[in-house]
């Protein structure tokens, strides 16, 4: 990388503000270890480092489709793009949302060709899991069809990070989300993908008092609101900008 690529940069990073000074901090804050996404985006740090648009693809369910909240402006990927595209300034952030309402491993993987290939994303998030714990006798084949999934967008050029499920009532009356939490938490560490810990923070919000259940969901029990998704987005976007940070300071 050259010298004039690496000063734009480390002037870029100075230049993003603190997340937590952003937000209302007995709300949206939580640990440190909860928001590291435990690998470095190379693909996002080279397009940031050289001034070029970041692409990012959303893929998964109803949570990324934005249920639950009053408008599509405030589903976690629309302000993951406002909450980036303030962060990078000169470079343009395009966050496509492909989250489908009921969606399955299996039929995201199936639908990549279609709704994430095209796009040639520098990153791609996809949230998965919940439907699972859900509707399915335990957590069965999921394992083998999220390797796959992964190891396809990583050949199609992407970074890839996972978004787990969400704490929400009605999934944690599910024996099996524990399992769930734990495959997406083993998966992501082997096959060498960020992990987006959804779960842990959101649990961390209500642990430490900073929102109760009906502050946090819609009132299905299960969905998040205009709250939790502005907060996920925002953590989201911090989580990324420290990613590309370790990659420009040569961590992997």
């Amino acid at each position: 990388m050259t010298r004039t690529i690496m000063t734009f940069f480390a002037a870029l990073l100075w230049a993003v503000p603190v997340l937590a000074r952003d937000m209302p901090e007995d709300r949206c804050t939580t640990t440190v270890a909860n928001q590291r996404l435990g690998v470095s985006l190379p693909r996002v740090a080279d397009r940031i480092a050289r001034g070029k648009s970041v692409t990012v693809v959303a893929i998964g369910s109803s949570s990324t489709s934005g249920a639950g909240a009053s408008d599509a402006a405030h589903s976690y990927p629309s302000v993951l793009e406002a909450a980036l595209g303030a962060r990078l300034y000169g470079a343009r952030v395009h966050v496509v949302n492909k989250g489908v309402n009921g969606d399955f491993t299996r039929s995201m993987v199936e639908r990549f060709e279609r709704d994430v290939f095209p796009h040639h994303p520098q990153l791609v998030i996809w949230q998965v899991g919940a439907n699972a714990v859900l509707r399915d006798k335990g957590i069965g084949n999921h394992g083998p069809t999220i390797r796959d999934g992964i190891r396809r967008l990583k050949a199609a050029g992407a970074d890839v990070v996972l978004m787990d499920i969400q704490y929400a009532p009605r999934l944690l009356n599910d024996p099996d989300h524990a399992d769930m939490v734990a495959l997406l938490d083993r998966v992501a560490a082997e096959e060498h993908v960020g992990l987006f810990r959804r779960f842990q923070i959101m649990r961390s919000w209500i642990e430490t008092g900073r929102m109760t259940n009906e502050e946090m969901l819609s009132p299905d029990g299960l969905h998040l609101n205009d709250l939790s998704y502005d907060c996920i987005g925002r953590l989201m976007a911090q989580s990324i900008m420290d990613s590309a940070e370790r990659r420009t300071a040569g961590m992997r």
